[in-house]
């Protein structure tokens, strides 16, 4: 299984996708801190980058990869090995060169210019994030042997959790502005990975108060070392949910 996700990834890592990927990451993250006056500024432009552009690459990338590999997954389960260390050893490669490629385009620059817990924090939710998507790629691209679909489903998921989540939330927030939803809008959150990525970041950043009232339900669940603590699970848990229903989905599947 070792030598497998060594090759996945040593063949990720050669795409050049993959390098412009990192191109483009250095680029933004780098101006972001470069042409801002304060770091701060710099974090919540960076912060854009990674709830927009990580995520949408991350599944574009993954689901694409795992059409394309078709081939040499059947070769590979022509071979003496399980299913489940095929699909496991693929999920692992491209966890692995996502994380590798923010780490290197956009962690750096965190570090260099925000050498503190918040810059912590964003490394970690970037890195997160990432194998999300990486995720929810797998469940895309198990649904259906059709390469265009999958990639449709792949962008439609991006999509929803990008922008489509967010205007559903305020549309619920002016339809019953008179009732008292606050607390409501706490679990409604985990149902949106970026909401929980972005919310802690800002919540770090003192910014909360710009976010009125609901920003101090907010603080007051997700600012606490509890409230922290399962933000982190249910992040794992949308890790663990979509890949492992793609994996019974791969192990039942005839190809």
């Amino acid at each position: 299984m070792n030598r497998l996700i060594k090759i996945i990834l040593l063949d990720i890592l050669k795409s050049k996708i993959v390098l412009v990927y990192i191109l483009i990451l250095a680029i933004l993250s780098w101006s972001s801190f470069a042409l801002e006056d304060n770091s701060a500024k710099g974090i919540l432009t960076v912060l854009n980058v990674i709830l927009f552009t990580v995520p949408l690459v991350a599944i574009l990338f993954a689901t694409i990869y795992l059409y394309n590999s078709s081939e040499f997954i059947e070769l590979l389960l022509s071979q003496p090995i399980q299913r489940k260390k095929i699909w496991l050893s693929l999920f692992i490669g491209l966890s692995l060169s996502m994380i590798f490629a923010f780490f290197i385009g956009a962690g750096i620059p965190l570090l260099i210019y925000s050498p503190d817990i918040v810059g912590i924090m964003m490394l970690i939710i970037g890195s997160l994030i990432s194998v999300i998507f990486v995720a929810l790629a797998f469940l895309c691209s198990i649904l259906t042997r059709d390469k265009a679909k999958g990639i449709g489903i792949a962008i439609m998921t991006w999509l929803y959790f990008a922008l489509l989540f967010d205007g559903m939330v305020l549309f619920l927030l002016f339809q019953f502005s008179d009732y008292p939803i606050e607390n409501a809008m706490v679990g409604v959150t985990a149902f949106s990975p970026i909401d929980l990525a972005r919310i802690q970041i800002l919540l770090h950043l003192d910014v909360s108060a710009m976010m009125g009232y609901t920003g101090a339900i907010f603080k007051d669940f997700f600012g606490t070392s509890v409230g922290l603590i399962a933000s982190f699970l249910l992040l794992c848990l949308w890790v663990i949910v979509p890949f492992t229903i793609s994996m019974r989905k791969f192990r039942t599947k005839d190809l």
